[in-house]
């Protein structure tokens, strides 16, 4: 089996670099660079230490959209402190902050650990939404743009063991047309405010929203790791890639370990292949993982460094219309998300987490999409060990300029110099080389979306979409590829459909289209799907579908946003999901209600959620349960 290879070759790709102090250098000298791909996640070892510099932060606003106006690698003023890891909007009673459009600083003070010495040691931001930068003391150390992924910075040439230092990260929320996820910022003609639009419908929560860390590598480490699985027979084999940094000495020794300790399988060298006998499957519904684990091993047989990589061995397949997981078919049951809770936003939350998981499980999910961006770490690690599948998806959502701004006929064409450009495309290339160096070796991940409802029936869209296919099938050859479809963009207009290996629908019939009226709903979704079927021998699924349900509104007739009629609409199009061979797996949208930017279309976010946003069920909980636990996979 061919393994993920060339990531480090890829022009996205190039090495660290050394950053000059902030006076001296422009944003526009920083950003022409290319993005560093940040490979393992830090973890604590027998050769590498890992401190949380979670906690309170001293904070503060830009006072304009030059960040370079104060000196803000100075100790900021008193004050303000803010939570890390959370979004930053909903903490403060301020309405300033709360819509602030531009850069916010966070700082604190950190001593690297006397004990590191002899270590390289870094610091590693989970994520800054949407443009980060660490600066060390005075000194610009690293820039990163993109919201969802991580980026580092080495300091053990800065900082001597031992020592303190202000650690100042400077946070952008800002989106125009060439991020991912697209955007536009005007001015006010009254007030000379700052505002932001955008195409996407969820707020655009920012700061930093996940965990920043200190932590230390040997001078000689494991830099990155690849696996991947495959069976023969009752074996399992686990082709394996190292990448080691500063090499000098030493040889790369391989240990799997299975959950009662034993050693099933070993190897040397930093490619190859091991066999794991009469191997137990990582399972839908019934997770096991062995513990890979990786060391670096001097001629005395000291060991220099280890890592350890929590590995489910499976095989995923598509066949004609049966999406496979372990040569059997599997139909997906569950959700698109979001990493929304009151507050919080989209700060990670262990009890959130935790609890959100066994809500799932309660109601017969057995998987869900990390609509519309990469998940926290912690999140593809759970589902990793709890048997949840995982459909892992960019940042790209709002390629699409008539989506959301309503259409008069007048509306711009999205693929175009003033609207989803070739800049655009390089970013979202960014994301797509990002999300599957982060996230190549789970094995919840089964596919790749690479967008969400793209205006793909437009012209442009084939020229966009293509070479952004390819890529995604160079970095990971081995699972589907997907993205979520409009319904726009019919099977008889789309244009890209046949690049991608799953049909991904999106459909509001009875809610946006022919709403209310199930009847007519009902005979308009079985043509579409009826439509896709006969063009494409694939797996369907339908990756969003719901209406709009104020917990606790009643109505004799089932009337629109009751609780009676979300029952009765998702009803509806179960019956038409039984009656269609090519379906695959059904995605209800959403897990649960979820924030959305100001405005008369959205009171307090959008309510298509099955449970609220503090996690209530509502009705229609109890009827997937009832339909998800007793499903059959197809």
């Amino acid at each position: 089996m061919k393994l993920l290879t060339g990531l480090s070759l890829l022009s996205f790709a190039a090495p660290s670099l050394a950053i000059p102090a902030a006076s001296q250098l422009s944003r526009n000298e920083i950003t022409q660079h290319e993005q560093p791909l940040i490979k393992l996640r830090p973890q604590r070892t027998s050769s590498r230490e890992l401190v949380s510099l979670d906690g309170l932060w001293k904070f503060a606003l830009a006072s304009g959209p030059n960040d370079t106006a104060q000196p803000w690698t100075a100790p900021l003023p008193k004050g303000l402190e803010c939570p890390v890891p959370a979004s930053y909007n909903d903490i403060f009673v301020n309405r300033e902050i709360h819509d602030h459009v531009g850069w916010v600083y966070y700082q604190r003070e950190v001593i690297v650990p006397k004990g590191w010495s002899q270590e390289r040691y870094l610091v590693r931001a989970e994520s800054a939404t949407h443009h980060g930068r660490i600066y060390i003391n005075d000194r610009l150390v690293a820039e990163h743009v993109g919201g969802y992924t991580p980026f580092e910075a080495d300091i053990t040439e800065l900082i001597a063991a031992g020592d303190k230092f202000r650690l100042t990260i400077g946070v952008n929320n800002e989106l125009t047309h060439e991020t991912i996820p697209p955007g536009e910022i005007t001015t006010g003609e009254a007030s000379g405010r700052r505002i932001q639009t955008y195409h996407h419908d969820f707020y655009n929560y920012a700061g930093l929203a996940r965990s920043i860390w200190l932590y230390s590598v040997p001078q000689q480490h494991i830099q990155d790791i690849t696996v991947v699985t495959d069976v023969d027979g009752n074996n399992g084999l686990i082709n394996y890639e190292v990448e080691v940094a500063n090499q000098t000495r030493g040889q790369v020794h391989i240990s799997v370990i299975d959950e009662d300790e034993a050693l099933v399988a070993k190897s040397t060298g930093a490619q190859g292949t091991v066999t794991i006998p009469s191997v137990k499957l990582w399972q839908p519904g019934a997770a096991y993982l062995y513990r890979f684990q990786v060391n670096i091993v001097g001629s005395g047989g000291d060991v220099i460094d280890t890592y350890n990589l929590a590995t489910g061995v499976r095989t995923v397949k598509v066949d004609g219309s049966k999406f496979l997981i372990n040569g059997k078919p599997f139909y997906f049951t569950g959700f698109g998300r979001h990493e929304d809770t009151a507050v919080r936003g989209k700060g990670h939350d262990q009890a959130y987490m935790v609890h959100d998981f066994q809500l799932m499980n309660w109601i017969g999910a057995n998987s869900f999409r990390t609509s519309h961006y990469p998940y926290a770490e912690e999140v593809m690690d759970f589902a990793d060990r709890n048997g949840i599948v995982v459909i892992d998806e960019t940042p790209a959502v709002g390629l699409n300029i008539a989506l959301l701004g309503g259409s008069d006929g007048d509306t711009p064409s999205t693929f175009s110099l003033d609207g989803i450009n070739d800049k655009t495309q390089e970013a979202h290339k960014q994301a797509i080389c990002e999300l599957i160096a982060r996230d190549k070796n789970h094995a919840s991940v089964v596919m790749w979306s690479i967008a969400n409802e793209p205006a793909s029936q437009e012209d442009g869209a084939r020229e966009y979409f293509e070479p952004l296919a390819k890529l995604a099938r160079q970095l990971d050859p081995t699972r589907p590829i997907t993205f979520a479809n409009v319904g726009d963009a019919t099977y008889e207009l789309d244009q890209i459909s046949d690049l991608f290996d799953v049909t991904c629908l999106n459909r509001y019939f009875g809610w946006y289209s022919e709403t209310g009226d199930l009847e007519e709903a009902e005979a308009a979704l079985e043509k579409e799907l009826r439509g896709w079927q006969e063009k494409f021998n694939r797996p369907i699924i339908m990756s969003e579908y719901g209406a709009d349900t104020l917990a606790g509104l009643h109505s004799i007739l089932a009337l629109p946003w009751s609780e009676e009629f979300q029952v009765q609409m998702l009803a509806m199009y179960h019956r038409v999901f039984d009656r269609i061979e090519s379906m695959a797996g059904e995605h209800v949208w959403n897990f649960a209600d979820f924030q959305t930017s100001l405005g008369i279309y959205r009171v307090d976010g959008n309510k298509k959620g099955v449970f609220t946003r503090d996690r209530k069920p509502k009705a229609v909980a109890y009827d997937l349960r009832a339909r998800w636990t007793n499903i059959e996979n197809k």
